[in-house]
């Protein structure tokens, strides 16, 4: 069975990201192990010279967490035009290292407007070297509007839009591996 990794990037445990997170997770556990990693406040803040000796256990964990992922997915609000400090601290831990490295992803930016934050996350992510297509990476604005209020559920047309995204990565996946194979 085949790894996915999925990250929020988001602090706190009432985010849309967590909701919808949460939905994807459910989806997809029957196909897949998944890890939902939600520590990303727990990682030490990123420091050069620790980056490639004497290197917190926290990260040696997080970085064979990623390097051992069939797929990650990165679920993430936009802060200030941006990523959270928390995403970008863990990317900066892994930029020495290859573990992100022809890794399949999954990007999805769910905020009130989220453009200039999603623009970054693939930025990074390219940067890292991990692979996406335009069918793995989503952005969806007013994402707290997405969800009802008094039963925390999402709204149906959005549970469509994530069911497609979730059909995309899975196909991806498979490629990937495919192309791995051959």
């Amino acid at each position: 069975m085949k790894h996915i990794v999925i990250i929020k990037g988001s602090a706190g445990h009432t985010s849309a990201n967590h909701v919808f997170a949460t939905y994807i997770k459910e989806k997809i556990a029957t196909r897949f192990k998944v890890t939902f990693y939600d520590e990303l406040t727990q990682l030490p803040h990123f420091v050069p010279e620790l980056s490639s000796e004497h290197t917190p256990k926290a990260i040696l964990e997080f970085r064979t967490l990623i390097q051992e992922a069939d797929g990650i997915l990165i679920l993430t609000p936009e802060y200030i035009f941006s990523i959270p400090s928390g995403l970008k601290n863990a990317f900066e831990w892994c930029v020495s290292t290859t573990v992100f490295t022809n890794k399949p992803i999954g990007l999805i930016t769910a905020a009130a407007n989220g453009v200039k934050g999603h623009e970054e996350l693939e930025l990074i992510t390219r940067t890292l070297d991990a692979k996406f297509t335009t069918e793995t990476s989503l952005l969806i604005v007013g994402a707290k509007g997405k969800i009802n209020k008094e039963t925390g559920e999402i709204e149906e047309s959005t549970k469509q839009i994530l069911d497609q995204f979730i059909r995309n990565f899975i196909t991806y996946i498979d490629r990937k591996e495919d192309e791995i194979v051959s």
